[in-house]
């Protein structure tokens, strides 16, 4: 799927589960002063053109800016799912699976880069945030374990 094939079909999906409106430009360049990093290209026009978190896999991924949950991107990266240290400057959580099991994009890459990081393990995913949507649009996402375990099934679109 193209960029603008995923950014309508996240469109359509955000729309159905009544997801908050997109994101401010603001709060994004709040983000990345956090972060310390620029937002993929996808993922920024995901925030900004389709809604602030809640587009993806099952309940989406997490908010660009507070106010709509708890928890928000870059609340996320500063206090990590990993306590250890172990997940690389600017490999950012996206999606929670539940269970200390999260999905993350590398901001360091402008396609985003996926990962997987679980019970203090981190590694990237071999595949980029539009090949991660596209599963999850197609029903195809697995959490990959990042010590090799294999893939589960989690709760999708």
């Amino acid at each position: 799927m193209t960029d603008d094939e995923i950014i309508a079909a996240c469109r359509r999906i955000a729309r159905e589960r009544q997801a908050p409106p997109p994101a401010p430009p603001a709060a994004v360049v709040r983000a990345e002063r956090v972060i310390g990093f620029t937002f993929p290209t996808l993922l920024r026009r995901l925030y900004t053109e389709v809604s602030n978190g809640g587009f993806g896999p099952a309940d989406g991924v997490l908010p660009v800016d507070v106010g709509q949950w708890h928890e928000h991107i870059a609340e996320s990266y500063e206090h990590g799912p990993d306590p250890t240290g172990g997940v690389p400057a600017g490999v950012v959580p996206l999606y929670d699976w539940g269970c200390t099991r999260w999905s993350m994009i590398d901001f360091r890459d402008p396609d985003g880069a996926m990962w997987s990081a679980a019970e203090g393990d981190c590694r990237p995913q071999g595949i980029d945030l539009a090949k991660w949507l596209d599963a999850a649009l197609t029903g195809e996402l697995c959490f990959d374990w990042p010590d090799g375990r294999g893939a589960s099934r989690g709760p999708l679109l």
